[in-house]
């Protein structure tokens, strides 16, 4: 059973921060890059932030470069989106989720990932 679980959503202020994080079962983490979306109601899902297996390699989105850094602790399958100076408009259900392929490559489509966790809401106020 391939599973990505979510936590450390909730309401801040903007300039606040969080870090989200999202536990993986072993089969679902190791040997894949990883990556964090976003959504908020009526729109598409965005992307936010990738990384490659090591971590070594990472990508985000223009919206949140400079504020957000996604990182992962593969011995605890764990992936991280520290989220820094955060804006109203971040205000979103945030979901983690695995590339399909084991090869990293810079894209932002979600078409490239095949699964993904629950979501936890982050809401930012103004």
């Amino acid at each position: 059973q391939v599973e990505l679980v979510e936590s450390g959503g909730g309401l801040v202020q903007a300039g606040g921060s969080l870090r989200l994080s999202c536990v993986a079962s072993r089969r679902a983490f190791s040997g894949y890059p990883m990556g964090w979306f976003r959504q908020t109601p009526g729109k598409e899902r965005e992307f936010v932030a990738d990384t490659s297996q090591s971590g070594s390699t990472t990508g985000y989105a223009d919206s949140v470069k400079g504020r957000f850094t996604i990182s992962r602790d593969n011995a605890k399958n764990t992936l991280f989106l520290q989220m820094n100076s955060l804006k109203p408009e971040d205000t979103a259900v945030y979901f983690c989720a695995r590339k399909r392929s084991f090869f990293y490559s810079p894209t932002q489509s979600e078409n490239e990932y095949d699964k993904w966790g629950q979501g936890t809401q982050v809401t930012v106020s103004s």
